[in-house]
């Protein structure tokens, strides 16, 4: 993989954080418990998916979803195609269409899409895939 198609390993994300909350944050900063508050709230939001660990195997296991890093290569869709069969995504984590797979094919082979992270598509493939995207 080129460095000009690199895809990114973490989604940026923005918090609104009361006042309170902030100037402790930046206490514990200031007192060398984390080296900035990016630090903490990573430490804080992997301590409580540690907690719920158990609970979020098994919701993954029920909903039959796909834990991690998903790719779907317009190889594979076209072998879907030409099998007369449908896709139901299902990812939690990262899914992610290959860039040269057209509308079209993304169309004629993905019944249903539903990601709990992050799905990447082209602009023109995520378009196509609209009304069959869950949120």
């Amino acid at each position: 993989m080129s460095s000009r198609t690199r895809i990114a390993e973490s989604e940026k994300i923005t918090i609104n954080v009361g006042y309170v909350d902030l100037g402790q944050m930046d206490l514990l900063v200031d007192e060398g418990f984390y080296s900035n508050r990016t630090d903490l709230i990573r430490t804080a939001i992997r301590n409580e998916l540690a907690l719920h660990r158990e609970a979020v195997r098994q919701a993954v296991s029920r909903r039959t979803m796909v834990l991690g890093l998903r790719d779907f290569t317009r190889a594979e869709l076209e072998a879907v195609l030409a099998a007369g069969q449908r896709l139901r995504i299902h990812v939690l984590g990262l899914a992610r269409i290959a860039e040269d797979v057209t509308p079209k094919l993304a169309a004629a082979t993905i019944e249903s899409v539903h990601v709990l992270g992050a799905f990447h598509a082209s602009p023109a493939v995520r378009k196509a895939l609209a009304d069959r995207m869950q949120t």
